[in-house]
């Protein structure tokens, strides 16, 4: 069997406690991690046969920070390269990513978000890779007046979790992923009786299921190997408040067992201890994949579905809020100005076209940072097209069947247009006319104005056909 090809995070760091802590997050990632004290040290490795190896370099942040990663960039363009920052440096971390850093990363680190950091340094041949969540960019909680959509199935949701936010019982949030179910748990608890009591936030889906148990609710020393001392469970440290469990799928089935008896009975059981303690948590959870569905396959319990589901609330994808992303960009714009480095920038009506035929599979996280990068690079008072050369390009080789017309995919192509159906028949007018308007805005980068003078149409009549054809909801 050929060797699997070694990954290396190369660290440009002075503190060995960090240096410590960065290589053994790295190592439950599968990468070796180097170390270096300064820019040319990690130069003379990158040059070193072991700097073949590295994809990936994190610099903590120096007042040359912006300098050393240009430095690197011009030399090395196809590693990425990530800022470790304090919550006072941001603006130099913006800075350094204006000279070409990836992202940048909030110290204290914390493990997921350096593996999530890792595994998009290790996909960057993906554009998909070069759009996924920037680590974290200390966005405020929003109230539910602040949370901008108008679409009814949006609406909907809204109104379901403000009417559930002054009562106790659990709520259920549903949503593929990125599309806000973290803000809406905020604003619950923003909402709630509780508000001044904490928030505890977990995600089930990284806490490693030998210790997930310990993780809810606690364990007494001695209770296991390693259990050198006692520790409170998040259920203890959010007593009087709330309790956020995101990705609550990833629960074994064991631990599902014992947080339906917590739900049922209000008493936690630390592993190890000899009796319970009694809490008064309000448990919100999330799930990007339907628990309904994952209770048909035996993956999580149908009681403990019904005890989550004292409330339901259902998050449409962007896709189906065609008609929200104008304002939805413009208000996070609004909220990327007000981040330190940063200033107030408007956007084109072509570049809002561009982003609204886009398909947006992260939702409104992919959006919000594929703005924030933008922004971050736009010298102009306005965003533009130009500014969303991944959006453009990735519009057209991932657009989605119309599921609404009923045959299948062509598999005849003429100049890049598919005329004929496999069964030797030509495509309704309609289809054809949609692949050549998508064409078109591939071909000129989503430059509408360009895109309508070509196709000899008006800018109008080219915005009604995007309107007509579906293209807003599937470029």
């Amino acid at each position: 069997m050929p060797r699997e090809t070694i990954r290396s995070l190369l660290l440009i760091d002075e503190d060995a406690g960090q240096r410590r802590l960065v290589s053994a997050i790295a190592a439950r990632a599968g990468w070796r991690t180097m170390v270096a004290d300064s820019a040319a040290a990690a130069l003379k490795t990158l040059k070193s046969p072991q700097g073949a190896t590295v994809e990936a370099v994190l610099i903590d942040q120096r007042d040359d920070t912006p300098a050393t990663v240009a430095e690197l960039r011009a030399a090395h363009p196809d590693k990425a390269v990530h800022v470790l920052t304090a919550l006072d440096g941001l603006a130099v971390a913006v800075e350094a990513m204006r000279q070409g850093a990836t992202d940048y990363l909030v110290k204290p680190i914390a493990p997921e978000r350096l593996m999530a950091a890792l595994d998009t340094a290790a996909n960057r041949d993906s554009i998909e890779g070069e759009l996924r969540p920037m680590a974290e960019k200390l966005w405020q909680p929003l109230s539910f007046d602040e949370i901008v959509g108008s679409v009814p199935a949006f609406r909907a949701a809204h109104a379901t979790a403000e009417r559930a936010a002054e009562s106790r019982v659990p709520v259920l949030i549903e949503g593929e992923r990125g599309t806000g179910k973290e803000m809406f748990a905020e604003a619950i608890h923003a909402a709630s009786p509780r508000a001044q009591r904490p928030l505890i936030v977990v995600d089930c889906g990284v806490v490693p299921a030998n210790v997930v148990d310990s993780t809810l609710f606690g364990h007494e020393q001695g209770a296991f190997a390693g259990a050198f001392e006692r520790k409170h469970g998040r259920f203890v440290e959010a007593d009087g408040g709330t309790l956020f469990l995101d990705d609550v799928a990833a629960l074994p089935l064991d631990t599902q067992a014992r947080l339906l008896a917590v739900l049922e009975s209000g008493r936690i059981w630390p592993l190890g201890a000899r009796g319970y303690r009694e809490v008064d948590v309000r448990v919100i959870a999330a799930s990007r994949v339907s628990l309904a569905e994952e209770v048909a396959q035996g993956r999580f319990r149908e009681d403990l579905l019904y005890r989550l589901a004292g409330v339901h609330v259902a998050l449409p994808p962007v896709r189906e809020r065609a008609a929200d992303l104008p304002a939805l960009a413009r208000h996070l714009l609004d909220r990327i100005a007000r981040q330190p480095g940063l200033r107030e920038l408007d956007i084109t009506d072509d570049a809002l076209a561009l982003l609204g035929a886009y398909d947006w599979p992260g939702n409104v996280r992919q959006l919000q940072n594929a703005l924030f990068r933008a922004a971050v690079l736009c010298d102009a008072p306005s965003l533009t097209t130009a500014d969303f050369p991944q959006i453009a390009q990735e519009s057209f080789s991932r657009r989605r069947p119309r599921a609404e017309t009923g045959h299948r995919m062509p598999s005849v192509a003429t100049g890049g247009v598919l005329l004929y159906t496999p069964e030797g028949h030509l495509r309704p007018l309609e289809d054809i006319e949609g692949d050549v308007i998508r064409l078109a805005i591939s071909h000129y980068r989503g430059r509408m104005s360009e895109v309508a003078r070509r196709l000899g149409i008006g800018r109008s009549t080219l915005y009604r056909k995007l309107g007509d054809l579906g293209i807003d909801s599937a470029a």
